[in-house]
């Protein structure tokens, strides 16, 4: 199972202290059974209003589960994308530390969707709510299967990761094993979300499974973290004849490269070495590629699986999630994800893809 879910911080999001800029949801004190609950349409627009920009009454919401995200219609010009931000998720400062890297971006002809700049803020507050404004993008998905578009997405990729090398977030934090995986697990357990028959049975898979991980990153060594898109799969990136636009910085962090490389991956072994060696060609005209990177992918899909469950969980009293992931917390899911552990246990035992041989 492919964990690409276009709305997950999800990846998306990190259970870090709140001092690294996210998770105050974290802690029971700004735990909000509705977060969402008082963004009314009427109040939508009139966030746009106080920021000098009027709708013509459009308006459309777009698939979005963290945050809230509606295509606007503007009395003048085209529409926008108005983004509302999920409260207590981000500081404003790690939210402007995203902005500013997607500007970084675009100062480097980068085929970024940066946060326009009004009145000179990229970021607004209305009422509870913190806000930011794009230019519509149109574009469809890339067809991941053709070599061309592969290399040509690798390109754009090494670009963006030559600039994330330059420094590093100051307020956003590090994709790892303590954040994404442990606290994730510890989260799933001390909150009883483990039916009682099933307990023993995923706590036991998933401390095997993060003993994987683990082992996985010492066979790595040392290797670079850098700024990243973080949630780099097809559903954030916008296909035009002009090439890819890439959308949806939210989960930026630190990280390996590879983290933005291994969800355009799919198939059986072999296909994602053909895959991963299109790629490569483009990267590295711009990027070098750590190979001891390699060692990674089925570590970081194990801690993207572990994290969309814990990230499920944390957001299943905002009335929105049951109703789109009805599936969730049953006996079959969790059934299913010790199943899929396993699978990624084993799968983290293998020699890691050869995309020179």
């Amino acid at each position: 199972m492919n964990a690409n879910h276009s709305d997950y911080p999800k990846n998306s999001t990190n259970y870090s202290n709140s001092a690294n800029g996210e998770n105050a949801e974290h802690t029971d004190i700004t735990k909000n059974l509705a977060p969402f609950s008082t963004l009314t349409p009427d109040s939508v627009m009139n966030a746009l209003d106080s920021i000098g920009l009027h709708s013509d009454g459009r308006l459309q919401a777009l698939n979005s589960y963290e945050n809230r995200v509606y295509q606007m219609g503007m009395e003048e010009g085209p529409p926008l994308i108005a983004k509302f931000y999920r409260p207590a998720r981000w500081s404003n400062a790690a939210i402007l530390e995203e902005h500013a890297f997607v500007t970084e971006l675009v100062e480097r002809e980068i085929p970024v969707v940066p946060a326009l700049a009004i009145s000179g803020s990229t970021l607004h507050t209305f009422e509870d709510f913190r806000f930011a404004v794009f230019a519509k993008h149109g574009g469809r998905a890339p067809e991941l299967e053709d070599a061309s578009t592969l290399e040509w997405m690798g390109r754009f990729i090494g670009r963006i990761h030559a600039t994330g090398a330059l420094r590093n977030f100051k307020e956003r934090p590090t994709l790892d094993i303590a954040s994404f995986g442990e606290s994730s697990r510890d989260y799933l357990l001390a909150n009883d979300f483990i039916p009682p028959d099933l307990n023993e049975a995923w706590r036991s898979v998933s401390r095997q499974a993060l003993d994987g991980v683990q082992h996985c990153y010492e066979r790595a060594g040392n290797v670079a973290t850098l700024r990243l898109h973080g949630d780099c799969h097809a559903s954030n990136v916008l296909w035009t004849p002009q090439g890819p636009h890439f959308v949806d910085f939210d989960d930026s962090r630190m990280g390996p490269a590879v983290q933005d490389i291994w969800m355009l991956l799919s198939g059986e072994r072999e296909d994602m070495n053909i895959q991963l060696r299109a790629f490569l060609t483009g990267y590295e005209s711009f990027h070098d590629f750590d190979p001891r990177e390699l060692h990674l992918i089925e570590a970081l899909r194990t801690l993207r699986l572990i994290h969309y469950s814990s990230w499920l969980a944390h957001r299943w009293d905002d009335p929105a999630f049951p109703m789109a992931f009805p599936w969730f917390n049953t006996q079959r899911y969790w059934q299913d994800r010790v199943l899929e552990l396993r699978e990624q246990i084993a799968l983290m035992e293998e020699p890691p893809l050869n995309p020179r041989r």
